[in-house]
């Protein structure tokens, strides 16, 4: 792991009246530089040379456009000085988290992070303390979980890697073991899945409830726990498969997958606001115990509220989350600040005060 110290000698060479703030271009990366252009800081994108289209039509929010051939060429020296030479602290996105080896990112990447380089492994259930071990430490409910198909007793949710596309998992139902060979057979089959994949997929509980996804921010520098909002995902094929009738539901021979293409805003029962909010206090208080210095801006708990009122929480993200649905409809972002923002704004507002402050160090790893 990148000694802290050796960033903070870093951030110390910085000026501070010029930081900008950089991303990978994919995944949330427009949300974070639309953040940072309303807090006044300049923005430098990190875009794969076949991937550039979003960040040279939205002119307003990039200021700066570093062309790789691959993601992972983040990690050149060549890259890395030039981000550096731009004050740039670099936020982490699903795309950074994918395409960038951890190793890669903990040893050899020596840009300033905002948030804690150390947890973001976390999310990918192969770590040793993975997120399971965090939501169990804070003692937040999560699915019941199966060790083998034979031990399927109810319905469950199976996730598993998708065969072609490594960024996508290829989610199935199933309501028996016979159920489960069945899917997973014609899945393979149909090459979505590979049997090695299969072999060392997630069996949850299916949780019957309506899906959230609760989006939160730690700030170091206020030392508090704000909730920013909550949306849910539109997936295909599930969403437009469950719009046809059941008649053709049932005649229909296709193979249902979720696959993550938009937001859309959501809200929660006033009343159900001391849970959600209790649960991202404990959440934090885990990682701080499990992953000094603990959790330093954005994440979510992602997951669902039954009939009994229980949030069961089946997933998390421990870096920008990706809602940009935020920046424009949530009511409790303007609760707390008397207007409208998004996760990226708040990351912009954090890293701007932490150098008002000369409090920098506080909030990059």
């Amino acid at each position: 792991m990148i000694d802290r110290s050796k960033v903070f000698e870093l951030i110390e060479g910085y000026d501070r009246g010029a930081l900008s703030v950089g991303c990978i271009g994919s995944h949330s990366a427009l949300e974070v530089f639309d953040g940072a252009k309303d807090e006044g800081l300049s923005t430098v994108a990190v875009c794969q040379k076949d991937r550039m289209r979003a960040y040279t039509h939205f002119k307003r929010i990039v200021d700066r456009i570093i062309v790789v051939d691959r993601f992972s060429d983040v990690l050149r020296e060549d890259v890395m000085e030039r981000l550096r030479a731009l004050s740039s602290v670099f936020v982490p996105n699903r795309s950074f988290t994918t395409y960038v080896p951890y190793e890669g990112i903990e040893n050899r990447f020596f840009v300033p992070i905002f948030g804690n380089r150390a947890l973001l492994k976390a999310e990918e259930r192969w770590a040793e303390k993975n997120q399971y071990y965090l939501l169990s430490k804070a003692g937040i409910r999560t699915p019941l979980r199966f060790g083998s198909p034979d031990e399927i007793d109810r319905p469950v949710i199976v996730k598993v890697q998708e065969a072609k596309r490594r960024a996508e998992r290829a989610f199935f139902v199933a309501s028996s073991p016979s159920d489960y060979r069945r899917k997973a057979r014609e899945r393979v089959e149909a090459g979505l899945i590979s049997e090695e994949e299969l072999s060392s997929a997630v069996i949850e509980e299916f949780v019957v409830g309506t899906l959230f996804n609760f989006n939160y921010f730690y700030s170091p520098i206020n030392e508090s726990l704000e909730f920013l909002g909550a949306d849910r995902r539109l997936q295909t094929n599930l969403y437009d498969f469950v719009n046809l009738p059941a008649k053709d539901q049932l005649e229909a021979d296709i193979l249902i997958q979720n696959i993550e293409v938009g937001h859309q805003p959501a809200s929660v029962r006033e009343s159900l606001l001391e849970k959600v909010i209790e649960a991202g206090e404990r959440f934090v208080e885990a990682v701080r115990e499990e992953y000094p210095p603990g959790v330093i801006g954005p994440f979510a708990l992602q997951g669902a509220i039954n009939k009994d009122l229980e949030f069961v929480v089946f997933d998390v993200s421990l870096r920008v989350p990706g809602s940009p649905m935020l920046g424009t409809t949530s009511p409790y972002s303007k609760y707390h600040y008397g207007f409208v923002l998004g996760v990226g704004r708040r990351i912009a507002m954090e890293i701007r005060r932490a150098a008002e402050q000369d409090r920098l160090k506080e909030v990059v790893t």
